[in-house]
C-alpha cells in the first residue's frame, strides 16, 4: 500500500530503512535472496543487511567472492527460474566489472526472448563522492545506467524513499538498479511504520515555488533545498525543488509541469556534466517547454576531472548549495 493520510511514522536512519525493507521482503517471499560481498556475516559495509544472515541463513543471505561479474550473473540467472535476488555491489565503482551481465543479460532478456523470460532482479549499490576516497572510489555512474533500455534506475534522497523503492523494486518484474549515495546512510528521516511501496516512476515536489525550478536527485536534492532557503531569505526568490528520484524513466510530464509554472530551470547534479542527467533533463526542457522559458536552463555540476584525493581539491571539484544560489542569482541578474 502507499502512504496514507495519518500514517504512523518511525524515525529511521537511511541504512536502517534499507535494512528494514530487506528484512520484510525476505520474510514475505522465500524466493527473495540477498547476495554480495560482506552482506552476510559482516552485515554489509553500510549495515544494510545487519543481522539478516543469522535470521535467514546462509542460503538466503549469501556472502560472495570478490567477483562482481560472477555473482551478478549468478543472481540474474537465478531470477530467470523464479528467484528474486537483491544483489549488492559494494561500491558502484565496482559495477563496471558487472556491466555485461547487467546490460546485455538482465536489461535485454525479455526483449530477446519475446517475453518468455523475465529478470526480476534488484541491483543496489552505493556511489557518489564520500570523503577522500580517491578517483577510483568516487564514481557517479547513474548516467551510465539510465542510458540502458530495459533497465529501471531509481535513486532515493531520504529514508522513506530508500525503504519504499527497495520494496517496490523487489516486487517488480523488471530489472531495477538502485543508486544510493554513500554520504546519506546516517541521514535520519520519517518512514511509515506500515508497509509502504514507493512508485518506481515519477518525481516529487519537495518544496513548492513560483520563480525557478531546481531539479536534483539523491544528495543534490539537499543542496537544492538549502539553496532555496537562502534564495528566499536573502533575495525574495521562491524556488520550487523537484526530486528526480526516478532516472529511468524520467518524469517528463513532471519536469514539463514544473517549468511551465516557474518558467526557469536549474539542474543540479554531483556528477560531471558530460552526457549526464542534467544534459538529458535540459534536452527535455528544450524539446517540450521551450516557449515557456524566460531564461536559458542552467546546469550545476562537478568539474570534468577525476575526483582528487586531496580534501581541498575534492571540495573544489564538487558543487554545493552556494553554487546553486550563484547560478540562480546570475539567471535573475541579482
Amino acid at each position: 500500500m502507499g502512504q496514507g493520510r495519518g500514517a504512523v511514522m518511525a524515525e529511521l536512519m537511511f541504512w536502517e530503512a534499507v535494512r528494514r525493507a530487506h528484512d520484510e521482503e525476505l520474510s514475505n517471499d522465500p524466493m527473495v535472496l540477498v547476495m554480495g560481498e560482506d552482506v552476510g556475516v559482516v552485515g554489509g559495509t553500510y549495515k544494510a543487511t545487519l543481522g539478516l544472515y543469522d535470521k535467514y541463513g546462509e542460503d538466503r543471505v549469501i556472502d560472495t567472492p570478490i567477483s562482481e561479474n560472477g555473482f551478478t550473473g549468478l543472481g540474474i540467472g537465478a531470477s530467470f527460474i523464479g528467484a528474486r535476488p537483491i544483489i549488492e555491489i559494494m561500491s558502484v565503482n565496482f559495477a563496471w566489472l558487472a556491466m555485461d551481465q547487467i546490460f546485455n543479460t538482465a536489461a535485454k532478456v525479455r526483449y530477446m526472448s519475446g517475453g518468455q523470460l523475465e529478470a526480476p532482479v534488484v541491483i543496489r549499490s552505493p556511489g557518489g563522492t564520500a570523503h577522500q576516497l580517491g578517483s577510483q572510489h568516487s564514481a557517479r555512474m547513474e548516467k551510465v545506467f539510465m542510458g540502458i533500455a530495459g533497465l529501471r534506475v531509481v535513486t532515493p534522497s531520504n529514508p522513506r524513499q530508500a525503504y519504499g523503492l527497495l520494496k517496490s523494486a523487489v516486487r517488480c518484474n523488471d530489472p531495477v538498479f538502485i543508486n544510493e549515495h554513500e554520504l546519506m546512510y546516517n541521514m535520519k528521516g520519517e518512514v511509515p511504520e506500515e508497509d509502504y511501496f514507493h512508485p518506481l516512476e515519477g518525481s516529487e515536489i519537495v518544496r513548492p515555488g513560483r520563480d525557478v525550478t531546481l531539479f536534483g536527485y539523491n544528495i543534490s536534492v539537499h543542496w537544492c533545498l538549502q539553496a532555496a532557503e537562502l534564495l528566499s531569505r536573502h533575495h525574495g526568490i521562491e524556488a520550487e525543488v523537484i526530486d528526480l528520484y526516478a532516472l529511468s524513466p524520467l518524469d517528463r510530464s513532471g519536469i514539463r509541469d514544473s517549468v511551465t509554472r516557474t518558467h526557469r530551470a536549474v539542474i543540479v547534479e554531483e556528477a560531471e556534466p558530460m552526457v549526464g542527467v542534467g544534459a538529458e533533463v535540459m534536452a527535455i526542457i528544450n524539446e517540450e517547454c521551450f516557449y515557456e522559458l524566460d531564461a536559458a536552463p542552467v546546469r550545476v555540476s562537478a568539474l570534468n576531472v577525476p575526483i582528487p584525493y586531496n580534501h581541498s581539491l575534492e571540495k573544489t571539484a564538487l558543487p554545493d548549495a552556494n553554487d546553486v544560489v550563484e547560478a540562480v542569482r546570475s539567471m535573475f541578474g541579482v
